[in-house]
């Protein structure tokens, strides 16, 4: 089990890209972009060269996608993920291309928001969702890899139902607690019990409940809001979860460094603790 941070490519750097990461004394991180001219041999030669040299391992993609992304319940539904009809051919696109990168820089897998899958599952809109994740997921597994959802924006039962439908067997999750709380889907100790067989990838993240119809909630510093961490990371060992720990903090600067710096020690302290 290794403590890692989400890290985006970054082409413009003068020197290493993944010195930010073995700066934090970290060698593993999640490779983050939502730029697809980051999508290209050269890069992904650049990402394995400078990587290799910061003794630092890429555990998954993070793959962002074109088009608009509204992080809210108003027009998140008709940006987000794979769901938005008006999207979704470029997406598919964009996430086959993610997955090329991913093989040609060894990640074992891509993770993406697929966005606010329908819960009825007799909504006439579910059916193509469903056969897009399928045709992604199809791909990826081509390319020898995975295909993760990370958790959010649908609760965990749809989650299983739409795993179950496309039945592809690379399919797994990254899961992320604070975005169960921040979108009100549901109590992650709890969701483990649905998904916990398909995680592979965590997300150390904190966040508190909706305060209105409108809006999320507050994403917050690991520890300070309503995740358990020491019941989350004992219940992740109970059901024998063996994967990363990938600290997200969705601030910048000074204060997003210390932040992850803090929550890097109280995590190795919750893991000592389960």
């Amino acid at each position: 089990m290794e403590i890692g941070v989400i890290h985006t490519i970054d082409t413009s750097a003068q020197d290493n890209m993944f010195k930010v990461v073995s700066d934090y004394g970290f060698g593993v991180c999640q490779l983050n972009s939502w730029n697809m001219d980051h999508c290209t041999p050269e890069v992904a030669e650049r990402v394995v060269k400078e990587a290799r040299e910061a003794n630092v391992r890429v555990c998954a993609v993070w793959a962002g996608v074109p088009g608009p992304a509204a992080w809210n319940f108003t027009q998140g539904p008709l940006t987000l993920g794979l769901v938005p009809e008006a999207y979704r051919e470029e997406r598919v696109k964009a996430l086959k291309g993610w997955a090329d990168f991913a093989s040609w820089i060894g990640a074992p897998a891509i993770i993406t928001h697929v966005g606010f899958i329908p819960e009825n599952m007799t909504d006439p809109a579910y059916p193509a969702v469903v056969e897009a994740v399928r045709e992604v997921a199809a791909y990826c597994d081509s390319k020898g890899i995975g295909f993760w959802f990370e958790t959010g924006q649908e609760t965990p039962v749809v989650l299983l139902r739409t795993i179950q439908r496309v039945g592809t067997s690379n399919l797994g999750i990254n899961l992320d607690p604070a975005n169960l709380i921040l979108y009100g889907k549901g109590n992650p100790i709890d969701a483990l019990d649905t998904i916990g067989a398909y995680v592979r990838n965590v997300h150390v993240k904190d966040g508190l409940y909706p305060t209105d119809g409108d809006n999320l909630g507050e994403e917050v510093r690991a520890g300070t809001g309503k995740v358990n961490f020491p019941a989350f990371v004992r219940k992740l060992k109970e059901i024998g979860y063996a994967g990363e720990y990938i600290i997200e903090r969705e601030i910048s600067g000074e204060a997003q460094r210390q932040d992850i710096l803090r929550t890097a020690g109280d995590l190795k302290q919750w893991l000592r603790d389960a």
